[in-house]
C-alpha cells in the first residue's frame, strides 16, 4: 500500500535519499534481476526514500513500454523497507502517463523532471506541474532545473491548489531564491538538494533549512555517503571536510572530465566496487576504464584509511 502524500513528505524530510542507477544487458535492453538485487541492496541501507528511474537512473532514456516494469521491480525489491518514488517528465502527457503508470506500479510519489527542451512561462509552467499533480493521488515533488525553473510566486500557487505536491527539489543552486521559497512556504513542503554531487553544496543548503538531499554516490558508497550525510546533520564540520578531502573532491575532479559523466561515472563506481550495473544508453557513454581505475583508487584509499 502506497504512502499517503504526507506520510511521503515526512518519510522524504528524515534521512538520505539517493536514485538508483537502472541496469542494462549488453544489448541495452533493461535487466531486471540485476536491477532488483541493487535496489534491494540499496533499501537495506538507512534511506529515507529511493527515486526510481531519476537522472541517475537514465529516465531520459526509458521508452514508455519498459517504464512500469522498472518502477514495479523497484517497488518490489524495496519491499516496503523504504518508500519508491518515480520520475516522470518530458512533456505534460507523457508525465501524466508515467505518473499514473507509476502509481499503478506501486511507487509512493513521482519527481516530476523539468520538461523538454522549453522552458516556457510561470503561467505555462503552473499549468503543466497543476496538471501531473491532479491527474495521481500520490505525492508529488517538482525538480527546479534547468527548463523548470519556479519563482517562490508560483511554488506557493501550487502549493495552495495542489494537495498532493509535498516537495521542492532544487537543481539551480541559487541560495537567495530557494532561502525565499523555503521561508515563504515554510513546513509545508519537503526541501530537497538536487545539485549535481549535492555532498559540494550540501552545508550551504543545510544552512538555509534543506534538512536532506539525494546522493547520488549512496549507489556504490553507500556507507560513506551516510557518513557525510549524519555528519553534517550533527555539524560535525571535521568529519564532513574529511571526507569532502578524501574522496567528493577527487570523485568531483574525474566527474567533471567527460560530459555525463554525473551519470555515467555512477555506473562506472559501482564496476569500481565489482556490482557492475551494465552500460550506460546513448547519447551518454559509458566511463573510461582508466577513469574507472583512478576511482577504484580513490575508494580503496578510504578503505585503508578507515
Amino acid at each position: 500500500m502506497p504512502l499517503s502524500p504526507q506520510e511521503l513528505k515526512t518519510r522524504m524530510g528524515s534521512g538520505l535519499l539517493s536514485f538508483p542507477v537502472t541496469h542494462f544487458d549488453s544489448n541495452l535492453n533493461f535487466a531486471p534481476e540485476p536491477y532488483k538485487e541493487h535496489v534491494s541492496w540499496l533499501s537495506s541501507f538507512d534511506a529515507a526514500t529511493l527515486f526510481a528511474a531519476g537522472g541517475t537512473g537514465e529516465y531520459f532514456s526509458l521508452g514508455q513500454e519498459e517504464y512500469p516494469a522498472i518502477i514495479r521491480t523497484a517497488v518490489e525489491a524495496a519491499d516496503g523497507r523504504c518508500p519508491v518514488v518515480a520520475g516522470c517528465g518530458v512533456n505534460t502527457a507523457r508525465a501524466i502517463a508515467d505518473a499514473q503508470a507509476a502509481e499503478a506500479a506501486g511507487a509512493d510519489g513521482v519527481l516530476l523532471l523539468p520538461s523538454y527542451l522549453m522552458a516556457g512561462t510561470q503561467d505555462g509552467q503552473f499549468a503543466h506541474v497543476k496538471a501531473v499533480c491532479d491527474s495521481i493521488g500520490i505525492g508529488v515533488v517538482v525538480y527546479n532545473r534547468a527548463t523548470c525553473r519556479l519563482t517562490a510566486e508560483t511554488i506557493a500557487r501550487l502549493a495552495e491548489q495542489c494537495p498532493n505536491l509535498i516537495g521542492f527539489k532544487d537543481g539551480v543552486g541559487e541560495i537567495d531564491e530557494v532561502t525565499r521559497i523555503r521561508t515563504l512556504l515554510g513546513d509545508r513542503l519537503v526541501y530537497v538538494g538536487g545539485m549535481p554531487t549535492h555532498e559540494l553544496f550540501a552545508s550551504a543548503y543545510d544552512g538555509v533549512g534543506f534538512s536532506t538531499y539525494s546522493s547520488a554516490v549512496f549507489n556504490f558508497v553507500p556507507e560513506l555517503a551516510l557518513d557525510f550525510y549524519r555528519a553534517l546533520r550533527a555539524g560535525d564540520r571535521s568529519t564532513t571536510d574529511r571526507i569532502l578531502k578524501d574522496f567528493f573532491h577527487p570523485f568531483a575532479e574525474i566527474r567533471d572530465r567527460v560530459p555525463g559523466y554525473a551519470v555515467s561515472l555512477i555506473k562506472g563506481g559501482l564496476r569500481a566496487v565489482g556490482r557492475d550495473p551494465g552500460p550506460v544508453r546513448p547519447p551518454l557513454s559509458s566511463a573510461y576504464e582508466s577513469d574507472v581505475v583512478e576511482l577504484e583508487g580513490v575508494i580503496e584509499g578510504l578503505r585503508r584509511a578507515a
